[in-house]
């Protein structure tokens, strides 16, 4: 097992890729964190892995709320008093041509992409830095690596979080903290199935592997980044994305 004794905190973990990457840790023999907004989503899904004999727990906060995170983190503190591996998951999309976009777009998209990944990263450090030792994985987009029409705001978010994660590697090493990011494609979630028919279309035929991403790409490749496989990985954006062009 990748990572057994590890403790593992991941957000937005609810569904798509955050609960994958869940299930991913927890077979990996991780202690998992399972964070979300809603108490009843979370309680079953930590159920859920806890019936399969995982060590799950779940740990309810809303990552764009400063006073929220903090407090979280607090009881993380009080339950296991160590963080090994931090994914910063949680993330919207919320799509509109520049001349349509507007301010509360704006704010919410950056609080949640952008905002929260300081916000939880802040006291992540402090934990990992307790034991010289950690993983933070921030999952961007290839829309933050290469721009796309009419997602500015989104592409501006994931953009910022490769900013984030290449500056707190820098400033985390000393630390034998590393710091990565995971830019994904077109994957097989609900924001995916969200977009009108011909878009949809559009993007699958963008694809040099001819197949939409599953969320086990991008849990699978959370797991090498969170083990110490990757002990000499930091700063590093990696696209999981088959190839696809934009």
């Amino acid at each position: 097992m990748l990572l057994k004794g590890k403790v593992a905190l991941i957000t937005g973990a609810g569904r798509g890729i955050g609960l994958t990457t869940a299930k991913r840790f927890c077979e990996e023999g991780a202690t998992v964190y399972v964070n979300g907004r809603s108490a009843e989503q979370i309680n079953k899904i930590v159920l859920d892995l806890q019936a399969e004999g995982f060590d799950a727990r779940g740990l309810v906060f809303d990552v764009a709320n400063a006073d929220e995170v903090k407090d979280a983190f607090r009881l993380l503190i009080k339950q296991t008093k160590t963080l090994d591996i931090l994914v910063n998951n949680a993330g919207i999309l919320d799509d509109a041509l520049i001349g349509m976009v507007t301010v509360e777009q704006i704010k919410r998209t950056f609080e949640i992409n952008t905002f929260s990944t300081l916000y939880t990263s802040q006291y992540a450090a402090r934990l990992m830095g307790r034991n010289k030792s950690g993983s933070i994985i921030n999952i961007s987009s290839i829309i933050g690596t290469n721009g796309n029409t009419g997602q500015a705001v989104y592409g501006g978010s994931k953009a910022a979080v490769i900013g984030i994660t290449k500056s707190l590697a820098k400033e985390l090493a000393l630390s034998n903290i590393r710091v990565n990011a995971v830019a994904p494609g077109f994957i097989k979630t609900d924001m995916a199935f969200s977009i009108p028919e011909d878009k949809f279309k559009e993007r699958m035929d963008s694809i040099a592997m001819a197949r939409i991403g599953e969320p086990a790409d991008i849990a699978n490749t959370a797991v090498y980044l969170a083990s110490d496989l990757s002990s000499y990985v930091t700063g590093q954006i990696i696209g999981v994305d088959g190839g696809m062009l934009i």
